[in-house]
């Protein structure tokens, strides 16, 4: 058993309130992404931390839309949440909607107006801006300020009618033009619209702000834990302001640090242009930060989890090495992944001595990590085989362990080989070369008493498939592309995409299983891609057997 670890900062509030009675003992916690992007690994993150919660004390989490920004909001967006959601392993008690309360935010608005809490402004933005002051000077009233609260109400229902134009009026509250936090400086609660929702159509021409829209979802839902990434501390002043003048259920704020992760982006602003200028395909590529792209690379749930668990629940920012997250892949598809033979760079191997029209099927196991092989498969062997160019040399060195004239390898779950000749092109390029086999080295059986030093792998050239492989690098040459001067797309990568047209693979490969992750016999972990058809099979590389990177 592994050491338990202690509990994170948020874990003892939750437990301390628990103790406490508060709330009853109950947890409810949220996940509210807003659908304007696919989620990516920071968004994991937080998934696990608001559902992990929920689970470990006995609790529920909802998962909430915040849809409040009808311009840039989708439902594929929406659909494409739930499923990375689901895909993680977590299951919410309530998929809910920001707009499903618009109805409930417009009369706690109408209620703040009537307590003299918030008016309508006519100022443009600039003019907003200039009148909330600095942080060392305090801001300077409008004359709308002082509005009556019949006027205001006339004019907001007049706002919400459709009687005015995009941006001619904000409902605002009333705070505090000299706090120190600028947030509390009569912030914005509505502007206008006339955009068409996603889920609402054309019913509403005003739409909350997040300040406004956020907490008191929270406390219609009677969230016990509202738990947000730094950024959103200085909101938190308002968060509560909110609440208490409204006097609903007093759902509380709580701060944690985001994920950044190294040799990425994490902006969905940023993830969109590198899709919409075509840096990558799409949203799932598999070198996008994104839980859809981790997926189609070969990324698993668990390892993501995992990952999560591992980086922990902090109270300060720091970066997090991308090569952790590649750690935690390679030590689940280790216990997991089938062992399967692929050749991604071929030279023909003859075995002389082997009979020509011959055909042996030899068993291997499809994992030795795990207890029995997980079974295993019969590989087709005969006189012809793929080997890598990389395990053969024309003069090798002194501890060069693979094939050169005279040397002798051991070809995986097979027999022992000696290599004895090779052909070159006309262009000086090998392409074959000649060996013998040792008939009474066959593995699992061998009577040979020759000991080798190396093994390498072989597809049988009678029945090796072709297939295209892609090996995957980091999207961006530098650690953090964000911080960089000029414009971050400066930085991607050039390298981060190498395309194998043409690799042989072992006949099992032909009916890989999508979404299973398979260890290409020292080449790495790989997975089928969704693109890929019967006729034309497609390998994505997940990550590599070991850390290459450092090397670099």
């Amino acid at each position: 058993m592994g050491e338990e670890r202690s509990l994170n900062f948020i874990e003892e509030i939750v437990e301390e309130d628990i103790a406490a009675g508060k709330h009853g003992g109950r947890v409810l916690t949220r996940f509210p992404p807003e659908p304007n992007g696919y989620l990516h690994i920071g968004h994991a993150k937080s998934i696990c931390l608001n559902f992990g919660l929920a689970l470990k004390y006995g609790g529920k989490t909802n998962l909430r839309f915040d849809d409040t920004n009808p311009s840039k909001e989708e439902t594929e967006y929406v659909d494409s949440i739930k499923a990375d959601v689901k895909w993680l392993g977590f299951e919410w008690a309530n998929e809910l909607y920001a707009s499903d309360y618009f109805d409930q935010l417009y009369d706690f608005a109408v209620t703040l107006i009537k307590k003299g809490l918030a008016y309508v402004d006519d100022s443009t933005a600039e003019e907003i801006a200039a009148q909330k002051g600095t942080p060392t000077e305090p801001g300077t009233p409008n004359i709308y300020r002082s509005r009556s609260v019949e006027e205001n109400l006339t004019l907001f229902a007049e706002m919400k009618a459709g009687k005015y134009p995009d941006g001619a009026k904000v409902l605002r509250a009333k705070v505090d033009l000299a706090a120190s936090n600028m947030h509390l400086r009569d912030p914005l609660m509505y502007r206008i619209k006339h955009t068409h929702h996603h889920r609402t159509g054309d019913a509403w021409c005003i739409y909350p702000m997040y300040d406004f829209a956020h907490g008191q979802s929270d406390a219609i839902e009677e969230i016990t834990h509202s738990i947000c990434t730094l950024e959103f501390i200085p909101h938190r002043d308002l968060y509560n302001w909110f609440i208490e003048q409204l006097a609903i259920f007093p759902s509380k704020q709580y701060e944690f640090a985001r994920l950044n992760l190294n040799y990425t982006v994490m902006s969905k602003r940023k993830l969109l242009q590198l899709v919409e200028e075509k840096h990558v395909e799409d949203w799932d590529d598999p070198r996008m930060p994104t839980i859809s792209g981790l997926r189609r690379r070969g990324y698993t749930p668990a390892s993501i989890r995992d990952f999560c668990e591992r980086i922990g629940v902090a109270k300060r920012e720091n970066m997090i090495d991308v090569s952790l997250l590649e750690f935690c892949i390679r030590e689940d598809l280790n216990k997991t992944a089938w062992r399967r033979m692929a050749v991604l760079d071929p030279i023909k191997m003859v075995i002389t001595n082997y009979p020509e029209n011959q055909t042996e099927y030899l068993f291997s196991e499809n994992n030795p990590e795990v207890e029995g092989g997980d079974g295993g498969r019969e590989l087709p062997f005969s006189n012809q085989l793929w080997i890598e160019r990389e395990d053969f040399m024309e003069e090798p060195p002194k501890k060069f362990f693979r094939l050169g004239v005279g040397l002798m390898v051991r070809l995986k779950s097979a027999y022992i080989v000696k290599c004895d000749s090779f052909t070159k092109d006309a262009n000086g390029q090998v392409t074959e070369i000649q060996c013998t086999y040792v008939p009474e080295s066959k593995s699992g059986s061998d009577t040979s008493g020759i000991n080798v030093k190396g093994t390498i792998h072989w597809v049988s050239v009678a029945h090796a498939h072709t297939a295209e492989v892609r090996l995957y690098d980091r999207l961006f040459k530098v650690e953090d592309p964000s911080n960089e001067d000029g414009d971050f797309k400066d930085y991607l990568n050039p390298d981060s995409l190498h395309i194998l047209p043409q690799a042989y693979i072992e006949p099992d490969l032909a009916n890989a299983i999508p979404g299973k992750g398979y260890q290409f016999i020292r080449k790495g972990y790989f997975t089928i891609d969704k693109h890929s058809t019967a006729e034309k099979l497609v390998f994505n590389r997940t990550v590599t057997l070991k850390d290459g990177w450092v090397k670099k």
